[in-house]
């Protein structure tokens, strides 16, 4: 027969955050040590794993703190055995702090083992879908669909940990710089430019509809104009988009926005920022200021906007119209091959060491580089051998002397692998990108304990959308152009050439955060909006608000939003964001736990004038 416990106040410890709980605990699963031997105490948690050695009993009790091992002795054993607890039971033993015989190092609490006088089986468990344990032999959508089961395992409390100290160690150190956490509605106008829109209907205005944020971006912008001067949230945003690793439908982001401020103002204060949470999460403090690289030169060397810095790589533009090499040109002159001739445009990165490499591991090469998502036809191959020759995959078109040519111009070295790709601009840019990260890994490169952070300025202010055949804002139609090419934006045929007041945050080849220098000036708003392909009465329509707030007085402003989740992942040593979220979507942008999106009944439909 069990008996309830009851704890006597006298017995709580004195350094024990549960000291007014004294029905079902004195100490947690990971608080005893060596001090506490001879201690009465009561504890509470979880059954991770039961051990029986004949007439004895070892049991460990897991919290959100820790695990404590539970000794039973033979008599002990005797009423265990008479109604055993399983894994997941919630139980409460009571007893003395021992010291183990058997000490665990792996556990902090492996000195000790509570040697049990009474128990009791508060709740009992089902037998859990998959072991929850540092490793799970659950797939993602069974952990997801009993995810509060996920969520006991120690991988997702450990992340779920870093997300909150990184949580804590932003809020620190903005308060220092004197930013005031402001919230801002999530019931708001529907205004849909680049992702689309989550959109709730209105019961009370039928046939209307709410959007959810994509970001508070005018909200900060409204705040500046009121001279709140420093404002910053950890925020839910929305996107009906695409998901993927780092993608989630809502998604929490560290909004801010500053006034009186240039872009070297919110360089150096959020750099500042990256710096306070590493020391804090990493134990680590970076020194060396961040380095800054443009766009142009982004796409030039590494074929993207968001370079893994981590190793060198870069791209040797043989032939690229974008920005022309004569050098380039005159190693690719007369050399007859026809891939190379016809191509708009033919890069290549030398990947060190990797002369050796086999016939096998080439063609695997080139099947991974005709994966549709990559889209090239095949892959150019030289090899620069220790002994100091050349071979390559089109020997017949090159001699020794323009191999030579194009080892040189690629700045490659004995035992180096030469990988060239040729094609259209776009399309052979975007996959040398692609094969430069895919060798990164292949090689190790992509270390995740090694951080490097760098800021990406001078983004083009437009892109041309094909499609649309129209110009389209690459960060938002608010983004300030540069100063100095103000005076472009009345020269259509200049747009290629704006320049905005830009910039994004990088870290291991991931953007985490970009912002702007914002527009201020009704006038110059008014001209961003008409070359976005707006109308006067259209962007009156949508952002009228906005532009009359710019007529009482608004100060030069300009901000920034972190992507939060990506911080965290990256933080944690990992590239998919899910396992920092606590109750996260699938890539389908379901809830399996749920069952959500649903359904929803007649009534409800009938109330919000929906068919």
């Amino acid at each position: 027969m069990q008996t309830s416990i009851i704890i006597h106040p006298s017995s709580l410890s004195s350094h024990s955050c549960f000291k007014d709980i004294i029905m079902y605990r004195t100490h947690t699963c990971g608080e005893l040590r060596m001090q506490h031997v001879g201690n009465e105490v009561t504890l509470a948690g979880w059954v991770q794993t039961v051990r029986k050695f004949g007439s004895i009993t070892f049991l460990d009790l897991r919290d959100r703190y820790g695990i404590t091992q539970l000794y039973f002795n033979e008599e002990m054993n005797a009423r265990f055995d008479a109604n055993p607890p399983g894994r997941e039971f919630v139980i409460q033993a009571k007893g003395k702090v021992l010291e183990r015989t058997n000490k665990n190092a792996k556990i902090q609490t492996g000195d000790i083992e509570i040697g049990v006088a009474d128990f009791t089986i508060i709740n009992s468990a089902a037998t859990p879908p998959f072991t929850i344990e540092e490793d799970t032999d659950g797939g993602d959508e069974l952990r997801m669909k009993y995810r509060y089961l996920d969520l006991r395992r120690p991988p997702l409390k450990r992340n779920l940990e870093l997300r909150y100290k990184v949580n804590r160690s932003v809020r620190n150190y903005l308060d220092t710089q004197g930013f005031w956490d402001i919230e801002t509605p999530f019931l708001i106008r529907s205004t849909p430019e680049g992702a689309r829109d989550f959109v709730v209907p209105s019961r009370m205005n039928e046939g209307q509809f709410y959007a959810l944020p994509q970001s508070p971006q005018t909200f900060k912008q409204l705040l500046m104009v009121s001279g709140y001067d420093r404002y910053y949230q950890i925020v839910k945003c929305f996107r009906d988009e695409d998901l993927r690793a780092d993608r989630q439908p809502e998604f929490t982001q560290i909004d801010c926005e500053m006034s009186f401020v240039e872009q070297e103002d919110i360089l150096n204060t959020f750099e500042g920022l990256f710096k306070h949470v590493y020391k804090d999460i990493k134990g680590t403090e970076i020194t060396e200021a961040f380095p800054r690289m443009t766009f142009d030169d982004a796409m030039w060397h590494y074929g993207n906007d968001k370079p893994d810095i981590r190793f060198e790589m870069k791209i040797a533009n043989l032939k690229a119209p974008s920005r022309p090499s004569p050098e380039g040109k005159e190693v690719l002159l007369n050399t007859g091959f026809k891939v190379f001739d016809d191509a708009e445009t033919v890069l290549a990165i030398a990947v060190k060491g990797a002369a050796e490499y086999t016939r096998k591991q080439l063609d695997e090469l080139t099947e991974w580089i005709k994966r549709p998502q990559i889209g090239m036809s095949g892959v150019v191959n030289i090899k620069c051998n220790t002994d100091g020759t050349l071979k390559s995959s089109v020997d017949k078109f090159f001699n020794e002397e323009k191999l030579k040519a194009i080892a040189s111009f690629c700045d490659a070295k004995p035992g180096d692998l030469i990988l060239i790709l040729a094609g259209a601009e776009t399309r052979t840019r975007k996959a040398m990108s692609e094969l430069r990260l895919e060798m990164g890994n292949r090689l190790g490169l992509r270390d995740a304990t090694v951080y490097k952070p760098l800021w990406v300025i001078d983004f083009p202010l437009f892109e041309f959308d094909e499609d649309g055949k129209r110009w389209v804002a690459r960060h938002h139609p608010f983004t300030s152009p540069k100063p100095e090419h103000i005076p472009l934006m009345d020269d259509l045929s200049r747009y290629a050439e704006i320049k905005a007041n830009a910039y994004d945050m990088v870290l291991n080849g991931t953007e985490i955060g970009g912002g702007s220098i914002r527009i201020f000036h009704r006038d110059l708003q008014e001209k961003m909006f008409a070359a976005l392909g707006m109308t006067k009465e259209e962007a009156q329509d949508k952002f009228g608000f906005l532009m009359g707030a710019f007529e009482y007085g608004a100060p030069p402003h300009g901000g920034i939003a972190l992507g939060f989740d990506r911080f965290c992942a990256l933080l944690g040593g990992q590239e998919s964001i899910r396992d920092y979220i606590a109750f996260p979507k699938n890539n389908s942008g379901r809830d399996v736990m749920l069952d959500a999106p649903s359904g929803i009944d007649e009534v409800q439909k009938k109330e919000l004038g929906l068919k």
